[in-house]
């Protein structure tokens, strides 16, 4: 894990940037992405008083991978809901900092407020920001969950650090949908992991249908592409192993999944957020 300290200011450059990704319909149908505009930008409306915001990133890079034959899920997906997991390490570091300090005001945050993770990370020294809008730190790649823990303790802020994507274009060349509209710009619509996990229709747009990649939970290419992510070093969270029957699944056990079989695989897993129906619909539609 490594941790990052930034002032909880007004994201003015970001407000800005965020204001025209919305404008363009680069969010697809997440609507929510359009709520609470000025608590996303402004972390003193989340938290009262607020001073620091601490970023944390958490290394999810697992020890194996899927069959290489069989649909593929996002690496972050192969294990428990990192919800849950990482919930539970912000709340030890919250009680730890009240025990050392005293009585202090803060809320915990994963990936459930309206809250710009990758923003603060970056504002707090964690890496920069890559061409694929992913947070790349210097020594050990973008496989990395992020979290926040906004105080009203003033803390040292850490600086940002220098991006060095330099040249490298291998995200946006690799993208099989061409969603890395622009360098650091993504047009979610057009994401593998928005088509299978965000989007609720009961039908993904056809035209992607040559380009999905056998993926049908979420995508890992811009990831597995980067150069960065050769430093990239397996977990060492327990939580985040996966089922043991999950990576010894080929293609025709994925096509003849059951609901049974999907609530034992995937019981506190981040892949229920798509449902038995949406999984099976991606998994159709790429047959």
């Amino acid at each position: 894990m490594f941790c990052g300290v930034s002032k909880a200011d007004f994201l003015e450059k970001e407000a800005r940037e965020l204001e025209l990704w919305l404008k363009n319909g680069n969010h697809g149908k997440m609507t929510y992405m359009e709520n609470h505009f000025d608590k996303r930008l402004d972390p003193r409306l989340l938290v009262d008083d607020a001073k620091s915001v601490v970023s944390l990133l958490l290394n999810y890079y697992p020890t194996e991978q899927q069959n290489e034959n069989a649909p593929k899920i996002s690496k972050y997906a192969y294990g428990e809901d990192y919800h849950f997991v990482i919930k539970d390490k912000l709340k030890e570091l919250y009680q730890y900092i009240q025990d050392e300090i005293g009585e202090v005001g803060g809320r915990v945050f994963v990936d459930s407020a309206p809250v710009m993770d990758k923003a603060w990370a970056k504002k707090s020294g964690l890496g920069w920001m890559g061409k694929n809008a992913n947070i790349i730190h210097p020594k050990k790649g973008s496989f990395f969950f992020i979290a926040e823990l906004i105080l009203d303790l003033e803390l040292e802020p850490d600086g940002p650090i220098k991006d060095y994507c330099g040249t490298c274009t291998k995200c946006i060349d690799a993208c099989p949908t061409e969603a890395i509209v622009q360098p650091y710009v993504v047009d979610g619509s057009k994401c593998i992991s928005y088509l299978t996990i965000e989007l609720k229709d009961a039908i993904i747009p056809s035209e992607f249908k040559p380009q999905m990649k056998d993926w049908m939970f979420g995508c890992d290419i811009c990831q597995d592409v980067c150069p960065w992510n050769r430093f990239s070093t397996p977990t060492k969270e327990a939580r985040f192993s996966p089922h043991e029957n999950l990576l010894n699944m080929n293609k025709a056990d994925w096509q003849d999944l059951t609901e049974e079989i999907f609530r034992d695989l995937f019981k506190n897993s981040a892949v229920k957020r798509t449902k038995f129906s949406g999984l099976t619909r991606n998994i159709g539609f790429l047959d």
